[in-house]
């Protein structure tokens, strides 16, 4: 019997299954309905449709770094309720997923649950979301990730998942050897990069890479302030040029202050490694999600 996307649509409406799932369960059941809503139940695929409308205003955010350290990846899945989001299955669903993501290279969220399941490549990501579903018991759903591979030589990716799982960093360091990549000193700080991002949340590597618009909006507000000053046209100037200064160091990782040394900016911190090792250190970019920041119904994640 021919399999007809309209036959594909209703049973997907029906179970929540993914496309090709009701596919080939429509083909195994010879075009019926019921037989083929069967099979997805015995897959753990069916539960689908009953928990896809949930909201998921919960989850974490993991990360899975490869054994060489040159390629990584972070994940936000999300679920229903924080109690599941606790729960050490969920977690190593997600740090599952992560690795996936490294290994699979999927090109976004979408393109991640077509491909086949790295573990058990007889199953797509949407079949092994499905199953975690029906074990779990709860809605899940994989908005984002982000993976990096290492665009030079030398150097290594890190990644940092704040308290409970809230707040996830990816960051790149490049070095100009593979003696320094390997150090304790890189090591160190490219774990204490990725802290000062959780933490400090830049925008930017430098005051160049930030977005035209946003340098826009920013002088815009701080002319308006200074004209409210009432002092000359040039002396606003100068003063709005001071406040976009000023924004800079605050949202710019090279800019910014060190968080454990006051002391000193990222900049000069990495000039200091630079000089340890004995050969360049850089940052060469660096991603930070934060729970639920995509989703504008979703509650502020805390930091705890």
């Amino acid at each position: 019997m021919e399999i007809t996307a309209s036959m594909v649509k209703d049973l997907r409406a029906t179970t929540g299954a993914g496309m090709m799932d009701c596919k080939k369960a429509l083909a195994e059941s010879d075009g019926d309905m019921q037989a083929a809503v069967d099979i997805l139940r015995t897959k753990g695929l069916a539960d689908l449709a009953k928990k896809a409308g949930r909201a998921t205003h919960e989850g974490i955010i993991g990360s899975y770094i490869s054994e060489d350290l040159r390629s990584g990846a972070i994940v936000e899945v999300n679920c229903e309720t924080d109690f599941v989001a606790r729960n050490d299955g969920f977690k190593s669903f997600v740090t599952s997923i992560a690795k996936h993501v490294v290994e699979a290279a999927p090109a976004d969220a979408d393109a991640l649950l077509g491909q086949p399941y790295v573990e058990r490549e007889e199953i797509t990501v949407e079949q092994y979301l499905g199953e975690n579903v029906a074990k779990i018991g709860e809605n899940m759903v994989i908005p984002r990730l982000v993976r990096f591979e290492l665009t030079t030589d030398h150097g290594t990716i890190a990644a940092y998942i704040h308290g409970v799982g809230n707040i996830g960093v990816l960051v790149e360091v490049a070095t100009g050897t593979a003696d320094a990549a390997a150090s304790a000193e890189v090591a160190t700080f490219v774990r204490d990069i990725a802290m000062q991002i959780a933490a400090a949340a830049p925008i930017s590597l430098t005051a160049e890479d930030v977005p035209a618009d946003v340098v826009k909006h920013e002088m815009s507000i701080y002319m308006a302030q200074a004209a409210e000053t009432g002092k000359p046209e040039p002396i606003q100037a100068k003063i709005a040029e001071g406040r976009m200064q000023k924004f800079y160091k605050e949202v710019c990782l090279l800019e910014q202050v060190f968080v454990k040394d006051p002391d000193i900016t990222v900049a000069q911190l990495t000039k200091k490694v630079a000089s340890a090792v004995g050969t360049d250190v850089s940052i060469s970019r660096f991603e930070r999600f934060v729970l639920g920041e995509t989703n504008p119904e979703a509650k502020p994640p805390s930091c705890g």
